[in-house]
């Protein structure tokens, strides 16, 4: 039902900023876990509330209108300080928390998520959770524009003046070849070069980060396949199509795989990323520290111990931060 004209709910500020960042009525609907009907209805009410015309419905995108950029400068103050106080109420008791909206790279879907969210669960018994998996800079656009609440991501540059940051991990790059492939006692570049290289997509920070490595390496590397999945890239690995750079997350990630593949330390200059969990400054209290702790303790357990158990070269490396 739309709110009686003359009245600007929180809901309906939430609904116009989804709206405007989306760009269309079914992908905040979509955002928001609600109907298209809804969001339409809650923008007419809001509309009508204020005075004014805010979107330009029928663009494609959905556009905002005069009236509508100036609003939502006020909108997005007016959410973060309604998350701030949602917040301030529930440091008393942690699990009074009743929404969280949680961004995580799709590395630590199999295990370390739903660990994650068993947890959260059980401490946090009245709060709903939204889960968005993505790529890092897709997951630090959404926290940007005030969609999550924190994420677990891989860092990808400087961090900005509003962000509260708690290192979790660091990994390195590794080769991932086909079982026998390359002989470690050979010239491992020089066996690389006569063979194709799977590479993983630019379109992702993490394989522009490894682009922009071999070319520092000045290591000139054909390569035909552009492959956004880790599954994918250590399939076509472990048929012998080629080779690859990966992480041990994202080995781990694929472990049934990992029985027809060699792994190997790059045979150049070493490469590494970190995992950070990042929140917006101020608005969770302890929470994003607590959770922080928490998810050391899983990454250990699901992620690094059987790496190093598996691949003893990583030891030094792979480690907790």
């Amino acid at each position: 039902m739309v709110d009686s004209p003359g009245r600007i709910t929180l809901w309906g500020i939430e609904v116009f900023v989804a709206t405007a960042e989306e760009g269309s009525i079914s992908a905040a609907a979509r955002r928001l876990a609600t109907s298209p009907s809804t969001v339409s209805q809650q923008l007419t009410g809001l509309e009508a509330a204020i005075g004014a015309t805010l979107l330009v419905r029928n663009a494609r995108p959905v556009a905002l209108t005069p009236a509508g950029e100036l609003f939502r400068r006020r909108a997005s103050t007016i959410l973060n300080e309604a998350a701030q106080a949602r917040a301030e109420l529930a440091l008393a008791d942690f699990s009074a928390l009743t929404r969280l909206r949680l961004g995580m790279i799709e590395d630590l879907e199999a295990d370390v998520t739903p660990a994650l969210l068993a947890h959260l669960a059980g401490e946090m018994r009245s709060c709903q959770f939204l889960l968005e998996t993505g790529a890092s800079h897709a997951l630090y656009g959404q926290l940007d524009d005030r969609a999550l609440d924190l994420v677990v991501a891989a860092e990808i540059g400087d961090e900005a003046e509003w962000m509260e940051v708690h290192p979790l991990l660091s990994e390195p790059y590794v080769l991932a070849v086909p079982k026998g492939l390359i002989d470690p006692q050979e010239d491992i570049i020089d066996q690389l070069r006569k063979r194709t290289m799977i590479q993983y997509s630019t379109r992702h920070y993490m394989g522009r980060m490894i682009n922009s490595h071999l070319a520092r390496q000045n290591l000139k590397l054909s390569h035909r396949f552009e492959i956004d999945s880790y599954h994918a890239v250590l399939a076509l690995v472990a048929d012998g199509a080629g080779w690859s750079i990966l992480t041990p997350l994202a080995l781990m990630r694929a472990r049934r795989l990992l029985d027809r593949v060699d792994v190997l330390p790059l045979p150049f200059a070493p490469l590494s990323r970190n995992i950070s969990l990042t929140a917006r400054q101020g608005i969770l209290g302890t929470i994003p520290a607590e959770i922080a702790q928490h998810l050391r303790g899983l990454l250990d357990q699901h992620m690094l111990t059987p790496a190093i158990e598996r691949y003893p070269f990583l030891e030094g490396s792979l480690h907790l931060r």
